[in-house]
């Protein structure tokens, strides 16, 4: 049987940032290949299995109202996303995805999956399953929607 090589323990902080920055790398690509920024693959992402407000949208996304506004604009112009008025106050607007904004999403979850899935590739399925208990335990806490 083969030994693992030693891995140097880069501290959390390191680690996490570095780790941040090649799952970023790796989303970057998915968008980049679907003619997107970062910020709509999330929002394709947010919407594949929820309808929210553009309240909750923008605390989700990190995004000002204006912001949010202009991200829902463009996504709405290339027919991806729609905006609804929601039942509960007719001020607001519930947005959710076109079967074209859908279908987009879809690409680019498998996209991102292949994607992520290379990056854990070297750590076989025990580690691979470690790590995904614990950033599922990391992020709990911090799920917005």
């Amino acid at each position: 049987m083969s030994e693992e090589p030693e891995i140097e323990d880069l501290g959390i902080v390191d680690g996490l940032a570095q780790l941040s920055f090649a799952v970023q790398a790796a989303l970057g690509k998915v968008a980049a290949e679907h003619g997107l920024s970062v910020v709509q693959l999330r929002l394709l992402g947010v919407l594949r299995d929820r309808t929210p407000g553009m309240q909750e949208l923008a605390r989700h996304l990190g995004l000002d109202k204006s912001s949010m506004t202009g991200l829902v604009d463009r996504a709405e112009r290339r027919d991806l996303v729609r905006r609804t008025p929601s039942p509960h106050d007719r001020r607001s607007f519930l947005v959710s995805l076109t079967p074209e904004g859908q279908a987009l999403a879809g690409r680019c979850a498998s996209d991102a999956d292949r994607r992520i899935r290379e990056l854990t590739a070297h750590l076989g399925e025990a580690r691979r399953s470690q790590l995904s208990l614990l950033a599922s335990a990391l992020v709990a806490p911090h799920t917005l929607i």
